[in-house]
């Protein structure tokens, strides 16, 4: 089978699509043939070995993924052949096929296009986990979304206005602001010019926003935890800007503030009932019409650092996908 291959940690231009064997199966597992596959921020760190964890090498990347079970022996999981599944791993997407446990995929509701279940679970989940779970964000309330135009921005935008939240939205260029309100955000702001923060007093009426949905980090989110309201929720999701902040600690006691970490990774062993809860309710919403996700540009396996190239530039709107098979 064709599948990408990380030999050695290196940038995406020297790691090479390969034909290798078809992986093994363990008592227990599914074998998916892959039809579409999610390329996230992370995806980019690991290839270069520059994420947190490092997956032991070779291996294939990718963490997301959507596609057709074409084994279950003992119909693990309930699952059997035919199924249509999206499903989330720590590597092995970016191939034609993959072998996994029944508790790594999800049934796909009918109708939803493989490429939309591939950029979907990992940003929704985490937006939903980390605005309803985390912040228990209200109907009403004022959510600012940092980098609001990329994958995991977007689903907030989105998720926040079903929550009920006034959404302001805060990206780097008209194009993504533009982008944002599209998908329903309320306001916008630049947050590069100098001002920025008096834009949002402004449109919050100088209350401040009451949930920060933070992907980037950098000196952006000590800025944007100066204007959070009292009482407010700062939430902690990502670095996109490459910077981890160090806010004074005097912040959080002056504001009344919470900081609050999301990692994604870790729900599936620490809080699996609350994935599972929230789970249902993404794809009651999906099923519904409630929820449309939003996919960035779709590209052919071949030109899968095409993709990595374009989410890197962070000039990506939405999530960007690698389309492996029909």
């Amino acid at each position: 089978m064709k599948a990408v291959v990380v030999e050695q940690y290196a940038p995406i231009d020297q790691i090479a699509l390969k034909d290798i064997p078809h992986p093994l199966m363990q008592p227990g597992q599914l074998r998916i043939r892959v039809e579409a596959a999610g390329i996230g921020f992370v995806d980019g760190l690991k290839i270069e070995g520059r994420y947190q964890t490092k997956d032991p090498l070779p291996f294939i990347p990718g963490t997301e993924f959507a596609g057709i079970v074409e084994e279950a022996p003992g119909r693990p999981g309930g699952y059997q052949p035919g199924m249509r599944v999206m499903g989330m791993t720590r590597s092995g997407a970016l191939a034609e096929e993959i072998v996994v446990s029944p508790e790594a995929v999800y049934p796909l509701p009918d109708g939803i296009a493989a490429e939309v279940a591939a950029s979907f679970r990992a940003n929704y989940l985490t937006a939903l986990y980390a605005l309803s779970a985390r912040a228990s964000l209200c109907t009403g309330e004022q959510l600012l979304v940092l980098g609001a135009a990329g994958g995991t921005g977007i689903a907030a935008v989105q998720i926040g206005k079903l929550l009920g939240a006034r959404v302001i939205a805060a990206a780097s260029t008209p194009d993504k602001r533009e982008f944002a309100q599209q998908h329903g955000a309320d306001a916008v702001i630049d947050y590069t010019q100098a001002g920025w923060r008096d834009t949002l007093k402004e449109l919050t009426g100088g209350h401040g926003a009451d949930v920060i949905f933070d992907p980037v980090g950098g000196e952006i989110s000590v800025q944007a935890f100066r204007s959070i309201a009292w009482r407010g929720r700062h939430l902690v999701v990502g670095f996109a800007a490459g910077a981890i902040p160090a806010l004074p600690f005097n912040l959080p006691l002056l504001k009344g503030g919470a900081l609050l970490g999301v990692d994604l990774a870790q729900i599936p062993t620490r809080e699996p009932e609350v994935q599972k809860r929230l789970m249902s309710e993404l794809t009651g919403w999906l099923a519904e019409g409630k929820l449309k996700p939003v996919v960035g540009r779709v590209f052919a396996l071949d030109d899968f650092r095409e993709a990595f190239r374009t989410m890197q530039t962070r000039g990506a709107l939405g999530k960007m996908v690698v389309r492996i098979s029909k």
